[in-house]
């Protein structure tokens, strides 16, 4: 496996392109227990994101019934289709954040990872059962951070409130070439039943996590405008902040619920429009 890819990128002169945050995992160990946590059966139809020379998508081809590739650089796609014979796979052109996703049942991805955020809010949009994912260790941290911690962000709020997300492997620098600035670190993502997911205002979140070491009221005063409130109409309700749920509270410190209690204060108060 690790063979096959040094000799494509000998094979085709291959630079990659750090603008689109190619980083080729290269221990073939590595890519194998991340389909085995998986646990793709011959049902699953799997999303891949960034299939860089085919290496997991080789893999996943043996497992699944259908594997989508989305790939943005023209060069790899032709390889893709030039050096393997895959009959259940399908390699899609283009920019993962754009494309229309097809239906898929698991994702299993070493991801670009400068479109980290936006691919993982993406991913929660549609129904699936399980994700495996590759990401930077620090963005990882971030997204299994909880309430309370160091690293607990808007991110790590809006993960909470959809779904449950674990790190269960680190990986050095040496995993991959070219080699990374940082660590990496595998994510098991599996989203919320639906009757399960708390469902929050994203101008709310924003303008909290604005100052998400301030206390609520005080960040809200402070992001009034981004829940687009004037400056004549924040002086008029500028006392409701003061009495909103968890006033005092830091804004690390909330939990999805909570930032609910507080949508449905401000709804009421009529601060915040439905």
């Amino acid at each position: 496996m690790k063979d096959r890819l040094f000799y494509l990128i000998s094979k085709y002169h291959l630079n990659a392109r750090r603008n689109l945050g190619q980083n080729f995992l290269v221990v073939p160990d590595i890519v194998e227990r991340n389909v085995e946590r998986a646990e793709i059966s011959e049902n699953d139809v799997v999303l891949e994101i960034g299939p860089g020379l085919g290496i997991l998508t080789d893999v996943l081809s043996r497992r699944a019934r259908k594997v989508y590739a989305i790939e943005k650089d023209q060069r790899l796609v032709e390889i893709l289709r030039r050096e393997y014979e895959w009959e259940n796979v399908e390699i899609i052109q283009g920019d993962a954040l754009k494309v229309p996703f097809p239906e898929f049942t698991k994702v299993v991805s070493n991801l670009p990872y400068q479109i980290s955020s936006p691919i993982t809010f993406r991913f929660l949009q549609y129904g699936f059962e399980k994700a495996v994912l590759i990401y930077q260790l620090e963005f990882a941290q971030r997204l299994v951070a909880n309430p309370g911690e160091k690293n607990y962000s808007r991110l790590s709020l809006m993960i909470l409130a959809t779904a449950e997300a674990e790190i269960v492997e680190r990986i050095g620098k040496g995993a991959f070439w070219p080699r990374p600035k940082v660590d990496s670190a595998v994510v098991v993502l599996r989203p919320k039943p639906k009757k399960e997911r708390v469902e929050l205002n994203q101008n709310l979140v924003r303008a909290l996590f604005q100052h998400r070491k301030s206390t609520v009221s005080s960040a809200l005063k402070k992001s009034h405008h981004m829940l687009g409130l004037s400056k004549e109409e924040f002086k008029g309700v500028k006392v409701v902040f003061d009495r909103v749920p968890h006033a005092q509270k830091r804004v690390f410190q909330l939990w999805p619920e909570d930032v609910l209690e507080i949508e449905k204060y401000l709804k009421e108060e009529k601060v915040l429009r439905a």
